[in-house]
Formats: C-alpha cells, structure tokens, sequence
C-alpha cells in the first residue's frame, strides 16, 4: 500500500498542474487547438486535448523534420527547439 502511494506521489510531482501558467509558445498551439475537454478547436483543425505529452511531442517533433502532413505545423514546429516543445506538450497533456 506504501508504496502504491509513493507511486502515485512521484507520477503527480512530475505532472504540471492544470492550473500552471502556460511555457512560453503554447498560445501558438492554444490559438487554433483545443487543449481543454470540452473546448472545440477552430475549424477542422484536431483537438488536442485529452492527448498524451508523448503523441504531442512525437507529432511535433515529426513536423518539425517535415515527417508531417505540409500544413502550416511544419512551419510553426521549426520555430522550436525539442526542450520547448516537450515543455508546451506536457502542459498540454496536464489540462483537464
């Protein structure tokens, strides 16, 4: 039982907080995805809420090498580096 609940201590310290403030960049995401539940994203563009750090990360980092769909994506993923985007992905995936 201890450690069931060290566990689950250790795995919420290293989740930011729904309430954290936003890394610097995450408006550019926030602007056209929805990152919220219950958000509707502009348009036809995908949701993002709800996503794992890691999926946001690896699509990210996929536009960045120009792997992507050539939307505008490719554009805006090479405006950051990999630390940048890991930071806005797990603020993305904390908010609920």
């Amino acid at each position: 039982m201890r450690t069931a609940i060290a566990m689950g201590l250790v795995l919420l310290a290293g989740a930011p907080a729904a309430g954290a403030p936003a890394p610097a960049g995450a408006e550019a995401c926030t602007g056209c995805h929805a990152v919220r539940p219950g958000q509707n994203s502009a348009g036809s563009i995908p949701s993002l809420a709800g996503r794992s750090a890691g999926d946001i990360t690896s699509a990210m980092l996929a536009f960045r090498t120009g792997k992507g769909d050539p939307t505008v994506m490719d554009r805006i993923a090479k405006g950051f580096d990999e630390a940048e985007i890991r930071a806005i992905a797990d603020w993305i995936a904390g908010q609920r």
